[in-house]
């Protein structure tokens, strides 16, 4: 018979291998979960271990990447008196039928050598897991379970050690959780030092659990969009960039440092791509493989540039971000985003060059304005329909007026953070005008297209800083402003998302005098001198 247990292993307990070098040796002193002795070949053949979300790592459900994980399990079996074998499993997201899906995986991957089947393997189990491999009629090993209906347990499972590690850098000190953490372990952590990585992801509020900012983002239209602008993003940077070590922070799928690979200008530089959302990472990493970059010196790393530095002190010429920035104030803090400008001013080398292309409030955000919008593009009714699927809430959207997308926008936007869009509808000679604030009105016209992914978009602010906060908090940070940095309206936004849609006025002793749209993006160079 095989013994196949799945699961992260991210640490191996000592428990584990007492209670797995129990069953190899006296199959037939074991009791399966119900109590009763297994009714297999008596002799165990080998040991499989499926590493379950195989592809992911740094974040913090998967903090250990796979091959440090089979790397501990060697380690881990070398007493065992029968082979083992480590077998990755990919993530594939919530699949009812898993289990079968990590056999055949299995079978794949051992061309052939492993069948299992319930009537030559015993599952090794203690969490709900165990009830897909239950229901294909395996037997179950409860493991640490002492109770199934309660999911009470009778040793300490791997992740409740993680969690401890994770929360006390003194852990390495503490009896109560030393002892429980076999050796192959321990000293794989200590060796690379792991506790430091995962108290540093475990800290982390903006990124989940699975590495990504948003769960509600669709990445397949967020990557085309990417690309798209790319260019554009490029040649407004371009000029800016000094050769040697470029980052970019939020790289995304690797598109701008893609152009800057082509520019002969940097052609002795090293790239450097930093991207925190694993969907993207993965990406860039294939594009990589694929010999899409035409410098070779050019390397992908997925971190959070919040938490910590992700360059070295004083080691580059260049940091770029686009489209970052404004994100971590969304879906971060306040504290974060000065943290975020800290860093970046630490890792530059003197005379090094941080380039922040991004979104900006107008100045006098707090100016009431009233807004003109069209009723003529859409229905101007039920505008607060509820829509749980992302496709059905796009075309539902997308058939509403401007008018009526600025309702549902009132209503949605950073409703979960507790913000309240205070506007009132007023009549003016016969014509509606919506009366709000000027930031609140650009929030509404930075993001009333995002229809694709409008429940991602709700969560962000785009205007709580004007040009000149920003320029204030980098100049607090130590940069020195280049006077090349500009913010500026952005002519395409103006004439393929607002004229003809919506009219800003502002109320004078006149009457309504129209005003200029409003700025819109921002280029921001702050130097290291």
């Amino acid at each position: 018979m095989y013994l196949l247990f799945p699961g992260r292993h991210q640490l191996l307990t000592n428990f584990q291998f007492e209670y797995l070098h129990s069953i190899i040796n006296n199959v037939s002193k074991s009791s399966d979960i119900n109590g009763q002795p297994l009714k297999l070949d008596a002799t165990v053949q080998a040991v499989i271990f499926a590493v379950t979300s195989a592809n992911h790592s740094n974040t913090r459900r998967n903090p250990l990447p796979f091959y440090l994980r089979a790397l501990a399990i060697q380690e881990f079996a070398r007493e065992f008196n029968v082979p083992v074998y480590v077998y990755g499993i990919d993530d594939v997201g919530n699949l009812p039928n898993f289990a079968s899906y990590t056999l055949k995986t299995v079978k794949h991957e051992s061309e052939g050598l492993f069948n299992l089947s319930p009537s030559n393997t015993a599952v090794v189990c203690s969490t709900p897991v165990l009830t897909m491999y239950e229901k294909l009629g395996f037997a179950i090993l409860p493991a640490e379970l002492s109770d199934r209906k309660a999911w009470t347990y009778q040793h300490q499972l791997p992740w409740d050690l993680v969690e401890k590690i994770a929360n006390d850098p003194e852990w390495g000190s503490k009896a109560e959780i030393v002892r429980d953490i076999h050796v192959s372990s321990r000293e794989l952590w200590e060796k690379y030092r792991l506790d430091h990585k995962v108290r540093l992801l475990f800290k982390d509020t903006m990124i989940g659990d699975d590495g990504d900012i948003t769960t509600t983002r669709d990445y397949n239209t967020y990557v085309r969009q990417m690309d798209e602008i790319a260019e554009l993003k490029y040649r407004e940077t371009a000029s800016h960039v000094r050769p040697g070590r470029i980052g970019d922070i939020g790289c995304a799928v690797g598109s701008w440092i893609k152009l800057a690979c082509n520019d002969e200008r940097y052609r002795e530089s090293d790239f450097y791509g930093i991207e925190v959302a694993r969907h993207l990472y993965d990406i860039c990493y294939q594009r990589k493989h694929n010999g899409e970059f035409a410098n070779p010196f050019v390397f992908f790393l997925q971190r959070n540039a919040v938490t910590g530095l992700v360059f070295d002190a004083n080691s580059m010429n260049t940091i770029h971000t686009s489209s970052l920035t404004h994100e971590i104030e969304s879906y971060g803090s306040r504290n974060e985003l000065l943290q975020f400008i800290r860093n970046r001013y630490q890792e530059l080398a003197n005379g090094g060059i941080w380039i922040n292309r991004d979104v900006v409030g107008p100045s006098d955000k707090e100016k009431i304005v009233l807004m003109k919008l069209t009723t003529a593009d859409g229905r101007n009714d039920d505008y607060d329909k509820v829509h749980t699927g992302r496709k059905e809430l796009r075309d539902y959207l997308a058939g509403l007026s401007t008018y009526g997308r600025f309702l549902r926008f009132a209503q949605d936007f950073r409703k979960k953070e507790g913000y309240t869009l205070k506007h009132k509808i007023l009549e003016r000679e016969g014509e509606y005008y919506i009366q709000l604030t000027l930031q609140d009105a650009c929030e509404f016209m930075s993001r009333k297209d995002y229809i694709d992914n409008w429940q991602s978009e709700m969560h962000e602010t785009f205007c709580f800083w004007d040009f000149d906060e920003w320029k204030q908090h980098l100049e607090q940070a130590g940069f020195t402003i280049a006077p090349e940095s500009k913010a500026y309206t952005n002519p395409w936004i103006v004439e393929n998302r607002l004229r003809g849609k919506l009219e800003l006025f502002e109320q004078t002793e006149n009457g309504l005098w129209q005003i200029e749209y409003p700025v819109t993006n921002m280029i921001l160079l702050g130097e290291k001198r």
